[in-house]
């Protein structure tokens, strides 16, 4: 799920005054400021409010009548998983009517970790992560080396 223009729904703790937006300007109000009621982006503060909108800090996570939904947010973007699809879809339905939201879809690539599905495992895996730096380094093609770690243990 992504949060559609997350940090303007961060509320203020503070009064935040600013000029009128170019073309805005009302006729014979040019001297008049405008107070901010929401958090704006560009605010040094708006990502600090928007998190604010929540009670802890990343990861949040409800059990209920043998059900649990976990919810990962990072920014504005949130992972969502629980015990079922119906539990999901409820905290999706709940969240979508306090945000604009966009729904992904399944997860396919999170904070640079490729998730794999399979029946019955999920793959965590980082190696087009570690493609991505190295081609943007160019050193995509430069031979590997052995390292003193042991694979198996």
């Amino acid at each position: 799920m992504d949060v559609k223009t997350a940090f303007l729904n961060g509320d203020l703790e503070e009064e935040i005054y600013m000029e009128h937006p170019k073309g805005c300007v009302v006729p014979g109000k040019e001297k008049k400021m405008c107070k901010l009621v929401k958090s704006l982006y560009g605010l040094k503060q708006a990502p600090k409010q928007w998190h604010n909108k929540f009670n802890h800090k990343c990861i949040y996570s409800k059990y209920e009548d043998n059900t649990c939904v976990v919810i990962c947010l990072y920014v504005d973007d949130m992972l969502i998983f629980g015990t079922s699809l119906e539990v999901v879809c409820e905290t999706k339905k709940f969240l979508g009517s306090k945000f604009v939201m966009k729904d992904l879809g399944e997860t396919e690539v999170i904070l640079g970790i490729k998730i794999t599905r399979t029946p019955n495992k999920l793959k965590l895996s980082q190696e087009h992560y570690v493609e991505k730096i190295l081609r943007k380094f160019k050193h995509f093609d430069c031979k590997p080396v052995s390292t003193p770690y042991d694979l198996n243990s």
